[in-house]
């Protein structure tokens, strides 16, 4: 199985309204999302505080350099070929993995005498040692090549104990954590804060003529992380609270805009579909989507009220053709059966000759209802291109007789309609038939192409349409021929099937002949 059907099989029912809360109250929680996230950001300002260092420890390690006795400065013309020369020192030191060594002990007592080379370069040395601490809070110590203090606090004792001590002794410089005994905590905050109770050591070799002649022993606690925020504390609950405030008031929206609508939309179709109630006015607090939501259904259901009308006009148009026939129908059996010895042979067959009649309406009458059926259900075609000269000339030759006259007056290069040939021809026979048994001697088929549809007018000569029949002559059954056999059907069929296909079949002018117009969408 996919991981979308197990989804899909497994998602439980959610309300909208439990969705929209959830995905407000994550927004909500973001803040607290970013604050977790401001481990990384911590760690961040752990590495530039050791960027810092290393910065502070280099500058004032090549000064001492230059500064020694007895010692040649360094001096490498510039070349561009050798950029590789110059290359920047990577911090090392990360909060989530580098290990936390103890507090830094105190420097122990020694019989080592300090290096003069040492204590004369850590007495020129002061003033700038002493301007820089002022300006970074970086605790710095001058040792010389045995690890005894020369400049800083414990002079004249040795440090030369530490590994880092050690490792730039070797000519490695390297920074390590360390715990800070003097840390105590003065924000409610840093409890959060792991580098809070840390404290950076780096040590910097002293290099001259290549060999190590003493130590620089950096330290200086990381940047604050949260003392901003405790120092912001007021203003960081205020935030929160508009931010949950802002989640209420957007709560309540959400409910008037779309839950709410939502719910009294649901109550309506509930109500139509029990047969009663309408669709409510569309409230002024809805969504844009919700109110076309509301129009659609109010389109609906009208839609399916004029349906249930329709079935219902039907259903009784149908009682009413069939049961004409069928009591002719079973008042002639009736009399056959009562008064069939005493009949004449004429009687009888005036009787039978009765029976094949209705039989034959009722015949033609379900072939008909199938034939508007199939329209009614009848789909567009896609893709349909079709030139009307085959259909109309079908259609014509198909009724035209010697006291009927059909003209053709289609013109050249008519454009392709999206209506199957079947459906065109389907039409103008109806059209056709019913100038013909109106009374017609002459119809006239003409055509004319618009810029979306191709129209084809079947204009007569007959009596035309009474102005108390137009309204109800594309109604079921409606006809006025009943008593030669018309079913009422034929405009019906038509009608449905060019509406199948986005066409349309209308009534244009009557009186002194009748003029049916069929509008075809063009391909």
């Amino acid at each position: 199985m996919s991981l979308t059907g197990l989804v899909r099989r497994h998602w439980p029912p959610l309300r909208l309204r439990v969705i929209l809360f959830g995905v407000l109250l994550l927004v909500a929680a973001l803040p607290g999302v970013a604050a977790i996230s401001l481990r990384v950001y911590e760690n961040t300002l752990v590495r530039q505080t050791e960027a810092e260092l290393l910065a502070q420890g280099a500058a004032l390690a090549a000064a001492a350099s230059a500064q020694w006795p007895g010692t040649t400065p360094e001096r490498r013309p510039f070349n561009r070929r050798a950029l590789n020369y110059y290359v920047p020192e990577q911090t090392t030191i990360d909060l989530s993995r580098s290990p936390v060594l103890p507090e830094r002990p105190p420097p122990r007592r020694t019989r080592r005498q300090a290096d003069p080379a040492a204590l004369t370069v850590a007495w020129h040395m002061d003033p700038v040692i002493e301007r820089t601490t002022r300006t970074t809070l970086a605790s710095i110590l001058l040792l010389d090549r045995k690890g005894v203090i020369v400049r800083g606090r414990g002079f004249g004792r040795e440090l030369s104990m530490l590994p880092e001590v050690r490792d730039a002794l070797a000519g490695e410089p390297r920074t390590v954590f360390r715990r800070n005994g003097d840390y105590k905590p003065t924000y409610s905050f840093e409890w959060l804060s792991r580098a809070s109770a840390l404290r950076l050591h780096h040590a910097r070799p002293i290099v001259a003529d290549g060999e190590v002649v003493g130590v620089l022993l950096l330290s200086r606690s990381p940047r604050a992380l949260f003392r901003g925020l405790y120092e912001d504390r007021g203003k960081i609950l205020i935030g929160v609270g508009v931010i949950f405030g802002l989640l209420v008031l957007t709560a309540g929206l959400v409910s008037r805009g779309v839950t709410r609508p939502i719910e009294a939309l649901s109550a309506a179709s509930r109500q139509v579909a029990a047969g009663g109630g309408d669709i409510p006015e569309t409230p002024a607090t809805a969504a844009v989507e919700i109110r076309a939501l509301y129009e659609d259904f109010r389109a609906m259901a009208e839609r399916i009220e004029r349906r249930s009308g329709y079935l219902r006009d039907f259903a009784a148009a149908v009682s009413h053709e069939f049961k004409t026939p069928l009591a002719g129908i079973r008042g002639a059996v009736e009399l056959l059966q009562d008064h069939l010895e005493t009949m004449s042979p004429d009687e009888r067959r005036r009787f039978l000759s009765n029976i094949e009649a209705d039989a034959e309406r009722l015949s033609q009458l379900v072939g008909r209802l199938l034939d508007l059926a199939r329209a009614d259900m009848a789909t567009p075609e896609a893709g349909v291109a079709v030139a009307v000269h085959p259909a109309v000339r079908r259609a014509a030759d198909g009724q035209a007789g010697v006291e009927f006259r059909i003209e053709v007056d289609l013109p050249d290069g008519l454009p392709a309609v999206a209506v199957p040939e079947a459906t065109i021809e389907t039409v103008l026979t109806v059209l056709l038939q019913n100038a013909r048994q109106a009374g017609a001697s002459v119809a006239r088929v003409t055509a004319e192409a618009g810029t979306t549809e191709l129209v084809l007018a079947v204009t007569d000569d007959g009596p035309g349409v009474p102005p108390a029949d137009r309204e109800r002559l594309f109604e079921p059954f409606f006809t006025s021929r009943r008593a030669e056999g018309g079913t009422g059907l034929g405009l019906s069929i038509a009608r449905s099937l060019l509406a199948a296909s986005h066409g349309r079949l209308t009534l244009a002018t009557s009186g002194a002949g009748a003029r049916f117009e069929a509008a075809l969408p063009l391909a």
